[in-house]
């Protein structure tokens, strides 16, 4: 239930149609009180989420960037399940740049985090209430009757003792002069018509015919297209550059010299990229000329010894550890991973004299804005960001550093410029998801169970470069998730981490610090229960007994879909594992067997508990999706360092996972009836473990770096 005052504002939009809108967070001070000159109440700032017409065009604004998740369509729901709005009897636009559109969980206007649905879930419900009662009240004002004798059925409210009827569409300019409900009720389970039913997504008709516009389609007139070559060592700058070859390239505008690199600025992209390779550059490589991965392990080694924090500390800690065969210990490692964006990365900008104009696939508009603003020189809210579709986002997108180039060299163009990276470009020059260095012991007791778990983490923190407030103690909380507060119960428990970074610029990657924690424990947790004779399904479900009984639930109907120790074909065995991220739970079973050297991952089980799942055919499609990029980093997926240097760059030795090594995927859905949790990565932390879990349990040896190299 909430305010009026707190929540809802109404104006008449144009044509004489009706139009609700809410500053999420806001205080009452905050929205404007005084009345437009039409007489109703005027909306804070142009922010609305619905906007209905009386020629019965209804337009509802999505908020979150639509990067493949299905926030175009999981949004909607939202907000048409209560507004009673008939399905897809709407436009959708995306939110301009603006804090109203801030995520509550996040605290920003950024797409990530799986919280679309978990951030906005009660407030888009009840914006959508709010709208269909204040309908509602026009139909009971025009028939004078009261309101409780009213109910609604999809675009029409009815007079339940009559049984007359009023489309939606007639109602909206008499809905409009009406101040907002008092207080607004949300409906019951129940009575949902549209959240919890499996749904198609509403920009795939775009997407299939043509028609969505990505942020590479950006096209404003006298258009430049630019191709950067950046130093290639990480931090270093530009020297010196003969680019008379370049200047003379047919299609070539001209050549700008940036900080890091040289931008040849073409009348299209090929053109750009070709006589960017004429270049002769000279850099000044900077301090990490010489670093490579042995160096980058080493300083790993030595922040454990010098700069470890303590991140959880329970009884006794490290100082119950034993000192025989009762006490177990392993090192676990995880490469610097890409992100490798189906899209390439790319941004549009046009700087005027006052004003900037931005076209970007970003998962953080508000950022996008700030940027271009600090690039211009001109006032945030003189930069308008134009949110495309993203080809891809899984936390690259939340980067700015593109846009950051597109607004520079069309400041310096004086005319609009798209930036676009080739693939090498991307590979090279990305934030990756951090390199880490694990050290493991745990004591078991006469029942088999760790007494003791000791877990010490060493890599660079990505909180500390986006913000620095984040890390308390030294602990970076990106860092330490999914190991600080993994579910079972041990006596003795400790939890540390060092701070390194050796100069590779590291940022948020699908699942973050869960997708190589929960990997890392996940595994060394198999290991206690093959030392101590037990099934890792049961031996899960002892240090689970009194704690979370969702981590439980999913386990066990993981166990369940899987036929857990059951027949399992010949020449393949079983693992399990289990991760809680982002509000959500989730196990997976995965079935492996060995070919020509390589695993091969034949089927994955997949149980999770989202809360309530508002789309569930979306759920299921984002859980194929994390397996998808899980086992692709799980297989193939290393950034190696040398020379400061990345050495891969495309496809090629870079690989992504090939239809063909794509597993068969079971999806359950565990109703806990619990609120929403995020879908978008949880899917991902428990492949890797179980795939390795299984990979022990047929080989007999174990893989503790990644990616899984059998050789």
């Amino acid at each position: 239930m909430i305010t009026r005052r707190q929540f809802l504002k109404v104006s008449a939009a144009a044509g004489g149609g009706l139009l609700v809108g809410f500053r999420l967070g806001a205080p009452e001070s905050a929205m404007a009180a005084e009345g437009s000159s039409n007489g109703t109440d005027a909306v804070l700032e142009p922010n609305a989420w619905v906007e209905m017409h009386a020629d019965g065009r209804n337009v509802l604004t999505i908020s979150g960037s639509e990067m493949g998740q299905g926030a175009m369509t999981v949004i909607p729901m939202m907000i048409a399940e209560e507004l009673d709005l008939p399905w897809a009897d709407f436009d959708t636009r995306f939110a301009p740049a603006d804090e109203v559109y801030a995520n509550p969980a996040l605290g920003g206007q950024l797409t990530g985090g799986s919280a679309t649905v978990r951030g906005f879930y009660n407030q888009l419900r009840e914006v959508g209430a709010a709208t269909r009662e204040m309908l509602m009240q026009a139909a009971a004002n025009r028939w004078d009757v009261p309101l409780s004798e009213l109910r609604t059925e999809p675009g029409v409210v009815i007079h339940t003792a009559t049984g007359r009827m009023a489309e939606y569409r007639t109602l909206v300019a008499d809905a409009a002069k009406l101040e907002p409900p008092e207080e607004v009720f949300t409906k019951d389970r129940e009575e949902f018509r549209i959240i919890g039913k499996p749904t198609r997504r509403l920009d795939s008709p775009q997407k299939v015919n043509g028609q969505a516009g990505f942020g590479i389609d950006a096209r404003p007139d006298n258009l430049l297209v630019a191709s950067i070559e950046r130093c290639p060592v990480f931090g270093g700058k530009l020297r010196s550059v003969d680019a008379g070859k370049a200047r003379d390239a047919a299609n070539v505008e001209e050549v700008v010299e940036l900080d890091h690199g040289v931008a040849v600025l073409a009348r299209d992209w090929w053109s750009a990229d070709q006589a960017r390779k004429t270049l002769s550059v000279e850099w000044d490589e900077g301090e990490h000329a010489g670093l490579d991965d042995e160096a980058i392990e080493t300083q790993f080694r030595e922040g454990l010894k010098t700069n470890a924090r303590p991140a959880r500390t329970e009884g006794r800690g490290a100082e119950a550890l034993g000192d025989d065969e009762s006490t177990v210990s392993a090192t676990y490692r995880v490469p610097y991973l890409a992100h490798t964006t189906m899209e390439p990365m790319n941004a549009t900008a046009s700087v005027g004299d006052d004003e900037v104009t931005v076209w970007a696939p970003t998962q953080a508009p508000g950022s996008v804005q700030q940027v271009a603003a600090e690039v211009a020189g001109v006032d945030p809210a003189k930069v308008t960001v134009h949110t495309t579709f993203l080809g891809g986002g899984f936390g690259r997108r939340f980067e700015t550093d593109f846009v950051r180039e597109a607004v520079e060299l069309s400041k310096r163009a004086g005319r609009p410029v798209k930036v676009i990276w080739s693939r090498p470009d991307d590979v090279r020059h990305d934030f990756y998801r951090p390199a880490a260095y694990n050290e493991l012991s745990a004591t078991l007791g006469d029942d088999g169970l760790p007494q003791t778990w000791v877990h010490r983490i060493a890599g660079p923190s990505i909180w500390s470069r986006v913000a620095p407030g984040m890390v308390k103690d030294g602990i970076d909380p990106a860092a330490v998730e999914g190991a600080a507060d993994h579910p079972y119960a041990i006596e003795n428990i400790e939890v540390t981490y060092a701070n390194v970074d050796p100069g590779i610029p590291v940022g948020f990657w699908r699942s973050v610090g869960h997708s190589q924690n929960a990997w890392i424990v996940e595994s060394f947790l198999d290991e206690l229960a093959h030392k101590a004779g037990t099934d890792p399904v049961e031996y899960r479900k002892k240090l689970l007994e009194g704690g979370d009984s969702r981590h439980l639930g999913v386990l066990e109907r993981a166990a369940e879909m899987a036929d857990w120790g059951g027949e399992v074909p010949e020449g393949r065995a079983r693992g399990v594992a289990l991760a809680k991220s982002f509000g959500s739970y989730c196990a997976q079973v995965a079935e492996v067997s060995v070919e020509d050297g390589r695993p091969r991952v034949h089927k994955v089980w997949c149980a999770i508990d989202c809360g309530i799942a508002v789309n569930p055919a979306g759920v299921e499609r984002q859980v194929h999706s994390s397996i998808a990029y899980g086992l692709t980093a799980a297989l193939s997926g290393k950034i190696t360092i040398k020379d400061g240097r990345v050495q891969e760059q495309n496809f090629n030795d870079y690989p992504a996972l090939t239809i063909d090594q794509m597993p068969e995927v079971e999806v359950a859905i565990v109703d806990s009836g619990q609120p929403p949790g995020g879908v978008g990565e949880p899917g991902l932390p428990p492949l890797a473990p179980a795939v390795v879990n299984a990979l022990a349990a047929l080989t007999g040896e174990r893989v503790r770096r990644l990616p899984i190299d059998l050789g």
